[in-house]
Parts: structure tokens; C-alpha cells; sequence
């Protein structure tokens, strides 16, 4: 909140905007009880740890993070797979579904890489799920040259950077109401009308607010394409 202020133009500091976020009744969201979406229960190859925790990058297409969240919705649970780039945590890659298949976890992937076309040697870092670790899902990082790392068992810590982007969004868009079906959480999460922005123009949260917009602490309170943009 401060960093946006400022780049309004208004010289505020952490303690003054706190105050009066405590006296107008603006409070942060709150993260609810984590679903566990990891099918750790199969026979495929398990990766090493190559990223080891180690969520920073030099350049863009050298570490790669994909994951598995959820959306409630009266239907039923509604099935998010994303592709982070590490340098800038920028989404790459982005899918839904009404189940946990690894199709859908592909579909992000393929739209990553056809977006990046990353180099040879980009390390691909997903959890042990079976999704990520199918033979067909496999076969394509083996074909595009990909370095392959898992988490450990159980251990959500180990891909804190997606982590941190699924928090991010249910707080500031699905958290905020409930969804009546599938589809129109599906539409919230890629045309949301939940977030201001040029006179209340409907955005997209992904393109058109997460990845231009949103300031990362981690990237010095820049949004993932100024940051890549600054990098170039």
C-alpha cells in the first residue's frame, strides 16, 4: 500500500499509512486452512531437489516453478495450475480444470513454453505430484531440455515462490466473494471486474494486473514486467 501511495505521488511512510488503515477499517486478508492438492501416492520418478530453496535467477528462463491450487465454488472445487518464472515471478503459464488430471497441468505448460521458448538447461521445479511427475508430462521437459527438480516430501516450503502467488490472488480476488459456479470463478480469475483500474475498466488479474502491476518486495517493488523489462 505504501509503495503504491508513493508512486502516486504522495510522500507517506509504513507507520502513517498503517494508522490510517487501522482507523478507516482496512485490514489485510487473512490466509485460510491450506487443502493439500499433492498426489504423492504413485510409482513414477521422484526428481531431486536441484533448486534447493534458491528462488533467485540472473535472467529470465533459467528456473521455472510450477504448482496446483483451488477455488471453491458451489460446483465443486475448480483446479488452478500455474508456471512461474523465478527471475521475476512473472506467469508464464496458466491453466484451470474440474479435476486434478495432468492435463491441465500440461496446458500450462505448453502455453509457458510457447510463450518463452526457454533455452535448453532451464530448470523446471514443480512438488511430487503426479501430475508433474507422469510419463507424459516428463516427456516433454525431456524433449525441450529441461532440468528437472522436485520438493521434498510433503514440504510446501520448497516451491514458496508459487506459494506465495496462490496466497496472493485468493486475497485479493477469490477470498472476496463466493462463486456460484466453476465458470464464473474461472472468468473472475482471467477477466475480474474485482479490481479498479482505468475507471473501473474490467481487467484480467493475470495479464492485465499480477504481471504489469503488482509490486513484489522481492524484486524491489516493481511488478514482474517492469522488472524484466529493467533487466533487458
Amino acid at each position: 500500500m505504501t509503495e503504491e501511495l508513493k508512486e502516486l505521488g504522495l510522500s507517506v511512510g509504513h507507520r502513517r499509512v498503517g494508522r490510517l488503515m487501522r482507523q478507516n477499517g482496512i485490514s489485510i486478508v487473512r490466509t485460510r486452512k491450506h487443502k493439500v492438492t499433492t498426489d504423492s501416492n504413485h510409482k513414477f520418478n521422484i526428481a531431486p531437489n536441484l533448486l534447493d530453496r534458491n528462488f533467485s535467477a540472473n535472467t529470465p528462463n533459467q528456473k521455472w516453478a510450477g504448482d496446483i491450487s483451488y477455488i471453491w465454488t458451489r460446483e465443486g472445487w475448480l483446479y488452478l495450475a500455474v508456471v512461474l518464472d523465478l527471475h521475476s515471478r512473472r506467469v508464464i503459464g496458466w491453466a484451470v480444470s474440474n479435476r486434478m488430471k495432468r492435463d491441465f497441468a500440461i496446458k500450462a505448460l505448453e502455453m509457458a513454453i510457447a510463450l518463452r521458448r526457454p533455452p535448453r538447461g532451464c530448470m523446471h521445479h514443480t512438488d511430487r505430484g503426479s501430475q508433474y511427475c507422469s510419463h507424459d508430462y516428463q516427456k516433454i521437459l525431456r524433449h525441450h531440455g529441461f532440468k528437472v527438480s522436485m520438493s521434498g516430501k510433503g514440504n510446501c516450503y520448497d516451491n514458496a515462490a508459487v506459494e506465495t502467488f496462490f496466497k496472493t490472488i485468493k486475497a485479493e480476488l477469490i477470498w472476496r466473494r463466493s462463486w456460484t459456479t466453476r465458470r464464473q470463478a474461472e472468468l473472475a480469475t482471467f477477466h475480474s471486474h474485482g479490481l479498479q483500474a482505468n475507471h473501473c475498466r474490467a481487467v484480467e488479474y493475470i495479464n492485465g494486473f499480477y504481471n504489469p502491476r503488482r509490486k513484489h518486495s522481492a524484486l524491489g517493488w516493481k511488478s514482474p514486467l517492469a522488472f524484466e523489462r529493467q533487466a533487458a
